[in-house]
């Protein structure tokens, strides 16, 4: 249904300086211009994608993943056809509709009924076709209230829902939605995952870019990631995942170098800091029985008492459960000091997992923190008995016990 070959999309930085656009005379003496040769990146040109290549069946969901600025909206653009490729080719084989930004393909003035037919018409449904999908689009959107109110008086979570509503009811061939489904309730956007089951599972085929990772991995089997407009890994989307979430900058599965990492905007300039931080005993970034952990710290003046909390969290970042760890000894000195505990594992099940580290002064504030590294795997092919662990039991192995009969009376 989709075949990108080589997609690349260049911008040229400050063409139009002041907000001016170029004149007929502008673009008549750029064409007597010197060009640069196309292979040469130029201080004013943005690539971006650069060479980016896929293909998607009929009926098959695939994931676009990337951190911000990686080129994920460009590309939807592209399919979109909103924007043109500089090189490259796209071949789309079916109608395609797409949901990039609240509100596009929206009219402010015309009531959400009126932008009902309106939005069908854009995504080349007749007025009989949207006439019979009304009523259902209606009860999906939940604006039966508001039907006759002009949507700019919509909140942004009713502009996301009608959309919606009217994209996927409309039957396209190809489904393209970017993050806009963040907008929605957690209710909504469970609710938007099923319906882009359905489709998919009816033969429509779906482009779904999230910063959810468990969104993206309920929805889709294949994924795709973009990492400064490259594709940097196409197969799995578990594996996907796993490339996206890996530590960047020199970290390991078994070890990251803590200095330049990311921290959260809400640390004050911190007493303690993180040197590097590391997994010992991992076997090829698995893990089988309890955690033991290595962490370097440094103080900035004087030796400083502290404390260290672990958050052990799901790949896509959710907490499971917090360790709180106590130093007998301060940091101080002058260099770094390292530290080793041993976190018993409390029933993780299979799966892939990351730490969150947190060190806590003696008044309990927060003096340093870095989120979501040192990734582990925790294997074991059979936890219970002769079971093997399915996904939808949860992440966490509850000890349970046996059964007592209880008499009658």
């Amino acid at each position: 249904m989709i075949e990108v070959k080589s997609l690349s999309k260049r911008y040229r930085l400050g063409a139009f300086r002041g907000g001016q656009f170029l004149t007929f005379r502008d673009r008549l003496a750029g064409m007597f211009r010197k060009r640069r040769p196309e292979s040469g990146d130029r201080k004013d040109e943005f690539w971006a994608l650069k060479e980016v290549s896929f293909d998607l069946e009929r009926g098959e969901a695939m994931g676009i993943i990337g951190a911000n600025g990686a080129g994920k909206s460009t590309l939807l653009k592209l399919l979109s056809r909103i924007t043109e490729p500089t090189n490259g080719e796209i071949v789309l084989r079916g109608r395609v509709a797409s949901l990039l930004e609240v509100g596009t393909g929206f009219h402010p003035e015309l009531t959400g009924r009126e932008n009902i037919y309106l939005n069908g018409v854009v995504l080349g449904m007749r007025r009989s076709e949207i006439a019979k999908k009304f009523d259902a689009i209606v009860a999906f959107s939940g604006v039966e209230k508001f039907l006759d109110t002009p949507v700019k008086r919509y909140s942004s979570g009713m502009y996301v829902r009608l959309a919606f509503a009217v994209a996927s009811h409309l039957e396209p061939e190809i489904l393209v939605v970017d993050e806009v489904l963040a907008v929605g309730d957690a209710a909504f956007q469970e609710k938007c995952l099923g319906k882009m089951g359905e489709m998919a599972g009816s033969g429509r085929t779906i482009l779904f870019v999230s910063h959810n990772m468990a969104a993206v991995e309920s929805l889709t089997r294949r994924s795709v990631v973009l990492d400064h407009g490259r594709l940097a890994y196409s197969g799995p989307t578990a594996e996907a995942v796993a490339h996206y979430l890996q530590p960047k900058g020199g970290g390991t599965a078994l070890g990251v170098d803590l200095r330049d990492a990311a921290r959260p905007t809400w640390l004050a300039v911190p007493k303690l800091r993180f040197t590097d931080a590391c997994l010992p005993e991992l076997d090829a970034g698995r893990v089988r029985g309890s955690i033991r952990l290595r962490v370097g710290i440094e103080a900035k003046e004087g030796f400083v008492p502290f404390n260290l909390v672990v958050k052990v969290n799901t790949r896509d970042g959710q907490p499971l459960g917090t360790a709180f760890l106590s130093s007998d000894a301060p940091v101080g000195g002058q260099a770094p000091m390292s530290f080793e505990a041993v976190i018993q594992n409390p029933g993780l099940a299979p799966g892939h997992y990351n730490l969150s580290l947190i060190l806590m002064t003696a008044g309990r504030n927060p003096a340093d923190a870095v989120l979501h590294v040192l990734p582990f795997e925790i294997v074991g092919e059979q936890v219970i008995g002769e079971w093997a662990w399915r996904s939808d039991w949860g992440h966490v192995h509850l000890q349970g016990g046996a059964l007592k009969p209880l008499t009658a009376g």
